[in-house]
């Protein structure tokens, strides 16, 4: 399920992203391409989370 809402939400924020840029330079809005740049951030997303989150729990230090 989490790797839905990430696509979900990259999914989004890029569409977002692209069309609000496209408005301001004066250019034009392509969904497929916000399309084919979000499954790459969402990859992205997944590969470095797997890599960066730790997969134990952390242990509480006592002091």
């Amino acid at each position: 399920m989490r790797y839905f809402w990430t696509f979900f939400w990259t999914f989004l924020l890029i569409q977002m992203t692209l069309y609000v840029t496209s408005s301001m330079q004066g250019g034009t809005y392509d969904f497929a391409q916000g399309a084919i740049i979000a499954v790459i951030f969402s990859i992205l997303i997944f590969l470095l989370g797997d890599a960066l989150v730790p997969k134990t729990p952390a242990q509480k230090q006592h002091h």
